[in-house]
């Protein structure tokens, strides 16, 4: 359906599918396709990596039925358009949770193992992927694989974390984990220097399975690198409340005319979220959603962009750079009065993650959002890469609207044993920029 909104949740860059497929059945997920095809779950990928500019997109949320679920053992099968959400609305009252979860539960289980998505366990935990107990995957020559870690499991690497390039996901089990209740005990910590962050991370890494820290982009000087971090565990059945179940929040109601966050609101919030508390440390009980989802209580948050969109940047640099190249990241961003309100530094550990493309790797991660794709802001980014690649490191594709062929090359050497594994009938705009590299990486760009 042409001219149909398929956005990506960035909404940048625009692209516009010649034709939209709900398919009803698992069986006929692709039946009948014609080439350039690629798998759209619930549009929560920031970039383009879930997007078919002129091409067909199989809408895979028609696909959202629960198959088995094991009480006893906490093994999910579902369809591929499943949301986390809903996986989580089943199995919290009977005593289960996500392995992993990224920081929105409006992800569809496709999306979830084709990013092969991490959260604020990923150096307990790994990756979703690392959970994943099977999948089937639907190939345009009419083949359905069931791929596990051990049964075709060359395709299991390639399709975790492959970004929807080896055929649609129509199927998958996954392992859950207990829980006794729904609430967290939460504790948060004001720090005042990245180095605090890094000892922080170190403390808490073996007594609570959930790190992550908030960081003001905008400090510089002896204050860069300061924020808040945040560590929590699930609380144990003593003391539980009731579960309230899903909440649903206030609707952002338009596209505001231009992005509200821009570099005169930039400073003013994070110093007001530095200084939210007057308190540098407390300690809550506080129910899964605002811990695991701060944002999901904002439906459409994404529209305070403006027109224009915004785009994520999230890198990971190893272990031994590590340090350094945070410090110059953040000096970089500061020093060019850009950035987000939305800043977060996480510790990755090492458990490997699964898929031939995943992005998670032992080493630091920092994500930011930037509103306004223009020409500056592009030019910024590219300058981050240069720190990125100098160090080891790699930039997420399922955020990503923007680096270049080359980059994508010294990110992923992978990518070219991955291509064998790519269905011929499937492809996105993200694979059409990055692996042309005899395209222009500024081509597309905003002037």
């Amino acid at each position: 359906m042409a001219g149909h909104d398929y956005r990506s949740w960035g909404r940048y860059p625009a692209a516009t599918p010649a034709e939209v497929h709900r398919p009803v059945t698992r069986e006929h997920a692709i039946a009948g396709r014609a080439s350039s095809m690629l798998a759209y779950g619930n549009g929560r990928s920031y970039g383009d990596s879930c997007l078919n500019h002129d091409g067909t997109l199989l809408a895979m949320r028609s696909l959202d039925r629960f198959i088995a679920f094991d009480p006893a053992s906490g093994l999910l099968e579902c369809e591929a358009g499943v949301l986390l959400g809903d996986i989580l609305a089943l199995v919290i009252p009977q005593g289960w949770f996500l392995p992993v979860t990224p920081g929105t539960q409006f992800v569809s289980v496709g999306g979830a193992i084709a990013n092969d998505v991490h959260g604020k366990n990923h150096h307990r935990a790994g990756t979703f992927g690392r959970h994943v107990r099977s999948l089937e995957l639907c190939r345009s020559d009419g083949s359905h694989l069931v791929c596990t870690p051990d049964d075709n499991a060359d395709w299991f690497a390639a399709t975790v974390g492959g970004l929807g390039l080896t055929g649609a996901i129509t199927r998958a089990s996954i392992a859950l984990r207990r829980i006794q209740g729904a609430f967290m005990d939460v504790e948060s910590r004001r720090f005042g220097h990245l180095d605090d962050f890094f000892a922080l991370s170190a403390e808490s890494n073996d007594d609570y399975e959930y790190t992550v820290a908030w960081v003001d982009c905008t400090a510089r000087g002896t204050r860069l690198g300061r924020g808040w971090f945040m560590r929590a565990n699930h609380r144990p059945a003593l003391g539980q409340s009731p579960d309230p179940g899903r909440r649903s929040g206030p609707t952002f109601p338009f596209v505001t005319p231009v992005s509200m966050i821009n570099r005169f609101t930039l400073k003013p919030l994070n110093t007001l979220y530095y200084y939210r508390s007057i308190k540098n440390r407390s300690r809550t009980n506080q129910h899964y959603q605002p811990f695991f989802y701060p944002l999901d209580g904002i439906a459409h948050w994404n529209r305070a962009y403006g027109p224009r969109g915004f785009v994520q940047y999230q890198c990971v640099v190893p272990h031994d750079d590590g340090r350094a190249a945070i410090t110059e990241l953040l000096d970089r961003i500061a020093a060019a009065n850009a950035g987000s309100f939305l800043s977060v530094l996480k510790i990755f550990g090492d458990v490997p993650s699964p898929g031939m493309l995943s992005f998670p790797r032992p080493g630091v991660t920092l994500a930011l959002d930037f509103p306004n794709p223009g020409p500056r802001t592009f030019a910024l980014l590219d300058a981050l890469d240069q720190v990125v690649m100098a160090a080891g490191g790699a930039v997420y594709p399922a955020k990503d609207a923007r680096m270049s062929a080359a980059a994508f090359d010294r990110y992923f050497p992978d990518w070219r044993a991955f291509c064998a594994y790519v269905d011929p009938a499937f492809n996105s705009d993200f694979w059409r920029r990055v692996t042309d590299h005899d395209t222009d990486p500024n081509q597309d760009r905003p002037t």
